[in-house]
């Protein structure tokens, strides 16, 4: 097949084939191979195909985004800066016919998809800024005669690879930053949906991104990421994922010492108290664990309830769940669409019979939805397990689905005790209507985001996002931070004596 000028084409009649956007090029891969990029909420529709690639593929990537980094690197960052937020207007522009392709590609409703396309539309616009910002240190020296500084300088070709559950969210909030660094990008996404991230790439082609600055590849992730990760000329992975993916990820780029930033797990947990506001408890964990069918990493999927209200909550939460509507997410009266595909039911299932047979009492939910018009896609039943302990599976291990487990307590040192019992800490929450337990929350919660009278989930673009523990490794994205993980700090010395 010969390269193409656009993303993709198509017929009348077959799904429309995108291509690899390598060295300023959109490419065939060298495998002449494709993959179907299928609707969870309707297997028979096939969205688009794309390539799939191969090692020689990463090879001419990668060697694209090196050839292109020197001159990227030297234009002035305000001009890096102007591509961005040129990107983030078309975007803006495009915002319902991407969220509209974002929901028929991955599942949730339009709702939430406009809210993805707007937190990259949102960030693309503050990072934008950032590139008149891009802040050093001049400090005094202890010597006379001279003057000290610090600057930052760009890492040289970056791997991005990125999850399918935000598919613009995310590559935005990692490939601007890295860019307006004056980083050169190889993109790789999950499989399941590339076509938001090819829609990026298509905003920053336009948006006037030179050539070989940015490349963008499909297809599996194991053997394209490993080659990626392992690339000498690669100078540095940036990986949102599963924790064991993030530590294999880690062990290969630590044998070369090379800058690796993980955004991994949560087994994320509300913190109810007798004193808390169970309405709005309710509707907060409602959103949080069944928004997204339950596939975020900052979802709720534990809620540790005070004993004296932990059965009216169950009630409240299981007659929630009970109203929502399943469907698919292009339709206004949906609440949760499906799960983003076939595996994930099988696997979310698994964990149901893994809490039935552990003791866990399951209230709601707990099977696959297969009636009349879902019958062709992968949806599952919001699912409410109570009578949970914290040592049980459903209660430490990450489900990645819309499967809450109620852990009853009897005060708040054994709610902290139970929220800080997993191996991960990347978000927590707390309702009380005690400022005193606030604020021992604020310190005692092991985790690197905290909300206060809300659910889990909603990042804001200019704070820090991150978490502690296996939930990542101690790397922040959004806010002014994120341009720093992606540069490196320089320290100058000048001396200027006089010279008689």
């Amino acid at each position: 097949m010969a390269a193409a000028t656009t993303a993709g084409t198509a017929t009348s009649a077959e799904p429309k084939t995108y291509l690899n956007y390598i060295g300023g090029e959109w490419r065939p891969s060298a495998s002449g191979a494709t993959f179907d990029n299928i609707n969870p909420a309707r297997r028979s529709d096939v969205v688009a195909r794309f390539q799939r690639s191969t090692l020689a593929d990463v090879d001419a990537a990668v060697s694209a985004a090196y050839e292109a980094f020197a001159a990227w690197r030297d234009l002035p960052a305000p001009a890096r800066g102007e591509i961005i937020l040129k990107a983030a207007l078309i975007l803006e522009r495009d915002r319902d016919r991407l969220a509209a392709q974002m929901t028929r590609e991955m599942g949730k409703p339009v709702k939430e998809t406009q809210g993805d396309l707007q937190t990259a539309i949102d960030f693309g616009k503050y990072v934008a800024g950032e590139g008149r910002r891009a802040e050093g240190e001049t400090v005094p020296s202890a010597i006379p005669d001279k003057m000290c500084m610090t600057f930052r300088q760009p890492l040289g070709v970056v791997g991005i690879i990125t999850p399918w559950n935000f598919p613009m969210a995310i590559p935005a909030w990692k490939t601007f930053p890295a860019l307006l660094a004056g980083n050169t990008v190889v993109l790789k996404p999950a499989s399941d949906t590339p076509l938001s991230s090819a829609a990026l790439v298509e905003a920053l082609i336009e948006a006037g991104v030179p050539a070989g600055v940015l490349n963008f590849i499909t297809g599996p992730g194991g053997t394209l990421g490993d080659a990626l990760v392992t690339d000498p000329r690669v100078a540095m992975i940036s990986l949102t994922g599963s924790t064991e993916v993030g530590k294999h990820v880690a062990e290969l780029c630590g044998r070369d010492l090379k800058r690796c930033s993980l955004e991994l797990g949560g087994k994320n947990a509300v913190i109810v108290m007798d004193d808390a506001n169970l309405d709005e408890a309710v509707a907060a964990v409602s959103w949080a664990g069944f928004g997204t069918t339950g596939q975020r990493c900052t979802a709720t999927s534990r809620v540790i309830v005070h004993e004296k209200v932990a059965g009216a909550f169950a009630e409240k939460l299981a007659a929630t769940a009970a109203k929502l509507r399943l469907g698919d997410g292009l339709l206004p009266e949906t609440d949760m669409g499906p799960l983003v595909n076939e595996g994930r039911v099988t696997a979310v299932h698994e964990y149901v019979e893994i809490g039935k047979s552990e003791g866990a009492t399951l209230v709601a939910g707990g099977h696959p939805v297969t009636d009349g018009e879902l019958a062709g896609g992968a949806f599952y039943a919001p699912t409410i397990f109570t009578d949970t302990r914290s040592d049980m599976r459903i209660a430490q291990e990450e489900i990645f689905g819309p499967v809450v487990a109620i852990i009853p307590v009897r005060d708040y040192d054994e709610a902290i005790r139970a929220a800080n019992s997993t191996i991960y800490g990347l978000s927590c929450a707390i309702f009380t209507e005690n400022a005193r337990t606030v604020f021992r929350a604020m310190r005692d919660i092991q985790s690197g985001l905290v909300y206060v009278n809300a659910g889990t989930t909603g990042a804001e673009p200019h704070l820090p996002f991150g978490g502690v523990k296996q939930s990542g490794n101690g790397h922040r994205e959004l806010g002014h931070k994120a341009v720093e993980e992606f540069s490196e700090i320089k320290t100058v010395f000048v001396s200027y004596p006089d010279v008689k």
